[in-house]
């Protein structure tokens, strides 16, 4: 891996506000970002993104490769949470095991933010459709971890709210809003964008460094279960989005030759969703403990994907 692109990513100034809010906590400091506030700027990024990458799709030409991006990137949400839930049956119960097999398989918003911040450090562009592909990925693993739970635990309550998960995974309101943003965007002139571009572009940093310190505070908060749950949570949570991003990483050269575009899938097939999986297995899969997966994806997973996945990615990319 390369040391000096771990170092820049590790000097961040996104990434330390990150791990300040883990501190602020450890210490017990009265720190926090109010609710409404940290709702308010995660609805922004998401709307900032969309919107940008709306722009982006306008200026590019529709060929062959964004529909084989979007098949790369739904099978990858397929087939990840399939062999997850295998490897997690073993430990945990069925519910625990879907519902940490559909986070897995799901995707982060806010990693997939935080890895477009990335890129524009390092100086790689992406392609606009990617956008509309995260926001592809995000339904997929939720269904195949409730199929799972209703193949394995014939439960009468995983039978009756299907439909209702299914609905709640495509309405979901961060996927409904960073879709609507890419058509609007996709929609506006260039002269409009410019009218908007002082919000959309200039102030997207500094909202990104605040979201995150909000992130680490609430991480920290959760770092405390990890000591009555083993080391089995805390490993899986690790070498899984290890193994998932850097074979990503390599196999995404087959749908595309963008460095840019091929980080993002590794960055998506190697991240866990803390937003829309918890929301839905609260809805199919109430015995399932948040306890569990929630801090296995916020308080492992992400930390690890922010300082040391992506420069790993990004290295297999530009050296495999």
């Amino acid at each position: 891996m390369n040391f000096n692109l771990l170092l820049d990513n590790l000097t961040n100034p996104a990434l330390l506000f990150f791990l300040l809010g883990i501190i602020a906590t450890r210490l017990k400091s009265d720190l926090e970002i109010p609710p409404n506030s940290s709702k308010f700027i995660s609805l922004y990024l998401l709307f900032s993104i969309g919107f940008k990458g709306g722009q982006e799709l306008a200026h590019s030409h529709f060929d062959l490769e964004i529909i084989y991006s979007a098949i790369f990137g739904v099978f990858i949400a397929i087939i990840i949470p399939v062999y997850c839930f295998f490897i997690l049956k073993r430990k945990f119960s069925i519910e625990n095991s879907g519902a940490i097999a559909a986070a897995y398989g799901s995707v982060s918003a806010v990693t997939f933010v935080t890895a477009i911040s990335f890129l524009e450090i390092q100086k790689y562009a992406f392609s606009g459709h990617m956008v509309a592909i995260m926001a592809l990925m995000e339904a997929p693993a939720i269904i195949i971890g409730v199929i799972l739970m209703k193949i394995f635990n014939k439960n009468e309550v995983i039978k009756t709210k299907m439909k209702s998960v299914i609905k709640h995974s495509l309405t979901n309101g961060s996927v409904l809003l960073i879709l609507g943003s890419l058509l609007i965007g996709y929609l506006a002139s260039d002269q409009q964008a410019m009218g908007i571009k002082p919000f959309t572009t200039d102030i997207f940093k500094g909202f990104l460094a605040i979201f995150l310190l909000d992130m680490g505070i609430l991480s920290g908060k959760k770092l405390n279960v990890f000591i009555k749950s083993g080391w089995f949570p805390v490993v899986f949570a690790i070498i899984i989005p290890l193994i998932n991003g850097s074979l990503v990483a390599l196999l995404s050269q087959l749908v595309s030759n963008e460095i840019g575009n091929r980080f993002i899938f590794a960055i998506l097939a190697a991240s866990a969703s803390y937003i829309a999986v918890p929301a839905a297995m609260k809805i199919v899969a109430p015995k399932a403990n948040p306890g569990l997966f929630l801090p296995m994806a916020l308080a492992i997973t992400f930390p690890f994907n922010i300082t040391f996945g992506m420069p790993i990615y990004l290295s297999i990319i530009l050296y495999c």
